[in-house]
């Protein structure tokens, strides 16, 4: 269906012309609508440095302008059309599509705001700058003053008396009838995202909104935002691997924050009752849909109150930033239906896993008895692990991922909780909650321990635990101790993950997408530093198409000292034919690809084998690959194993690696197939 457009000829008189007229009048003007080869994007880029070059020579230069006047953005006038109509308005954006005939053109230009049409009538703004405007390209960002008004067909529209180029586009946006839908190259350039996608731009104007509502709610609450320091001398305030770094002045190695939690707690002790932090921190860890090595936090304590004091607050804070900010206290995510208006479910550990599987942890005192029931239910636990690292194991397999609606999880043990206060009816567990929505963490907080005897102790066993080789134990801080000496008044405490919070209000499957410039590895091999091949990358940016590349495991050497290659030798018994036809190795496609909780090693991997139905298997190489750099890639695997139960997940077949050894360090490559093969196509 083709809209009806008013056109002025030069003596003033109406012309009607319908859009379809336009359409095949201009269809030699269209040809930035269609799939350019690499050679033809080669000739857009020179063509538009050419008209670059011949608008310096002219000295017009668009790069020279410094300031442009605006007063009106495209949302203002599409909205209150009434109140505009007649008027002059000076508005400026990036021209989006352009359709260029005889003697009147159309653009539409993008502001922060939305789009707005613009008719451009060689009558109007002259013979010289309607010839000037047929050389401008889509993605220029332009300045346009003019009249607002409606064409015949009812489109609101600015008819240009005077245009201005403000910035020339060196390179064409993607593909615009189909914008830019590859998730890799939208996270490596966000700006074209923003651009193409409104529905991303609205993502990132919600995170702002939601931040903001969270100061606003945590300030009506008296509290006080503070800032605290990056860089810390000791790792501690969480169970994680932190960045190192190091401080040439000082000659010391130093630490990106893990956690806010020692320095705002050490505040409570300088006699700030109540304060707050939103900011970065960076854990060294794996990432997938959920994690991200630097993310944004928001941790709060509050003097004479404890974990049920900060339930209710992060309860209440939850529900209001959710009304405030979406209009109501329902949302969806993922297609279920959450609900923050209700009060949040409030259950401890241990009858949470006993309603889930039966086990009463309240019962089980004795170490040994606690691994037998493990390994009843067939869930995997190390040597060092406690009675309670076991329970929080349980809870992991059964109950975790079950917990849809807002759920608070109480009485976490204490082996697993450093830093809270113990229950005084039963020291086994502490005073501690952690607050589970779409079976994901959200918030953890407790009644802070301010026993600076008990502390000590728990430090103690997090270095007992760190020199069994757990990374993720805390550090002794001695300062804080002191604070602690000093004296710490009973407080409680609460962090909140700002972007998972911003996942669940604006319905985003992945952190990435909340994250304006997540962490990415450099495309090629990560070896150099970003310094790509010039034509590999414009082709990627100007197309929106990932480059297909092979995934190097870590720490690849960049060349291999072959002589000192070590393989396996070969079997010497045979197998018969039958026997080794029974394997079915197929071609299989990696949907999602993440980092196994709790272990080091292991990549779970959710396959499309061909057969309409995902396939599960973990594969213990995350120490040679990060799971997001497999994401779409071709694996090789033989998938009629029989399932293996690995970390409490069943693993169905196993994916072909190629291992060798170089001294006493073992290598291994993945099998990565050509990305033409399709998903289960068999290998013989």
């Amino acid at each position: 269906m083709y809209n009806t457009i008013d056109i002025m000829n030069l003596k003033g008189k109406e012309l009607i012309y319908t859009e379809k007229e336009l359409h095949n009048m201009s269809k030699d003007n269209i040809n930035e609508n269609v799939q350019q080869t690499e050679e033809q994007l080669t000739d857009v880029l020179r063509i538009r440095r050419e008209k670059l070059a011949e608008l310096r020579a002219k000295n017009k230069d668009p790069y020279q302008i410094t300031k442009f006047n605006v007063d009106t953005y495209a949302k203002e006038i599409n909205t209150n059309y009434d109140e505009y109509e007649g008027k002059n308005v000076i508005i400026a954006g990036r021209v989006m599509s352009k359709r260029v005939m005889g003697k009147a053109s159309f653009a539409h230009i993008s502001d922060r705001s939305g789009k707005i049409q613009i008719y451009i009538g060689i009558n109007v703004v002259g013979e010289e700058s309607y010839k000037e405007f047929e050389k401008w390209d889509i993605g220029d960002i332009i300045g346009v003053e003019g009249e607002v008004f409606k064409t015949r067909t009812g489109e609101i529209s600015v008819k240009a008396h005077k245009m201005t180029l403000l910035s020339k586009s060196l390179r064409p946006l993607p593909e615009k009838w189909h914008g830019l839908k590859d998730t890799d190259m939208r996270y490596r350039q966000r700006y074209l995202d923003l651009i193409v996608n409104p529905e991303v731009r609205d993502t990132f104007e919600k995170r702002s909104a939601i931040i903001k509502e969270v100061r606003n709610y945590l300030d009506s609450k008296g509290y006080l935002e503070v800032e605290t320091p990056v860089l810390h001398t000791i790792a501690g305030g969480a169970a994680a691997r932190p960045f190192i770094t190091h401080h040439n002045t000082l000659d010391i190695d130093m630490y990106l924050r893990i956690a806010l939690e020692l320095h705002l707690k050490r505040l409570i002790v300088g006699g700030f009752d109540r304060v707050y932090e939103i900011g970065r921190v960076f854990r060294n860890e794996g990432m997938d849909v959920r994690h991200n090595p630097e993310f944004t936090m928001l941790e709060f304590y509050q003097a004479y109150t404890d974990y049920v004091g900060m339930m209710d607050l992060g309860e209440g804070l939850v529900r209001e930033v959710s009304q405030k900010v979406l209009g109501t206290t329902k949302i969806s995510y993922a297609g279920t239906e959450i609900d923050f208006g209700k009060p949040f479910k409030r259950i401890t550990m241990v009858d949470a896993v006993k309603e889930a599987c039966g086990v009463d942890f309240d019962k089980i005192t004795e170490l040994e008895e606690a691994r037998r029931i493990a390994d009843e239910h067939h869930i995997a636990y190390e040597n060092r692990h406690l009675v309670g690292d076991i329970l929080n194991l349980f809870f992991e397999e059964y109950v975790e991922e079950n917990l849809m609606q807002p759920t608070f999880i109480m009485g976490q043990p204490v082996e697993i909780s450093p830093l809270a206060k113990k229950n005084a009816a039963d020291p086994r567990y502490t005073e501690r909650f952690e607050l589970y929505i779409y079976g994901r963490e959200l918030a953890n907080g407790f009644s802070e321990l301010n026993d600076p005897i008990d502390q000590r102790e728990r430090f103690m066993h997090q270095l007992e635990l760190k020199a069994q080789g757990d990374d993720e134990a805390n550090d002794m801080d001695e300062d804080f101790l002191n604070a602690l000496e000093v004296g710490l008044p009973p407080t409680g405490g609460i962090g909140i993950g700002i972007d998972r919070l911003v996942m669940l209000l604006t319905d985003s499957a992945a952190i990435r997408d909340v994250l304006l410039f997540p962490t990415m590895k450099p495309l090629g091999d990560g070896r150099d530093n970003g310094k790509n091949d010039e034509a590999t990358s414009e082709t990627a940016s100007i197309q929106g198409g990932s480059v297909k590349t092979y995934v190097s495991p870590k720490n690849a050497a960049s060349s291999l000292d072959v002589s000192k290659i070590q393989i396996e030798p070969l079997f010497e018994d045979f197998v018969d034919f039958d026997t080794f036809a029974k394997s079915d190795f197929r071609a299989v496609k990696v949907k999602e690809c993440t980092a196994v909780p709790k272990s080091k090693k292991l990549l779970k991997f959710v396959l499309d084998d061909g057969s309409g139905e995902d396939r599960i298997i973990l594969s213990g190489i995350h120490n040679y690959y990060e799971p997001e750099d497999l994401v779409g890639k071709t694996l090789l695997a033989i998938t009629n194993l029989p399932p293996r139960k690995m970390m409490g997940i069943d693993s169905c077949g196993m994916i072909i690696s190629a291992i060798h050894h170089i001294g006493d360090e073992e290598g291994l490559n993945l099998i990565q197939l050509d990305d033409a093969i399709p998903a289960g196509a068999k290998m013989y």
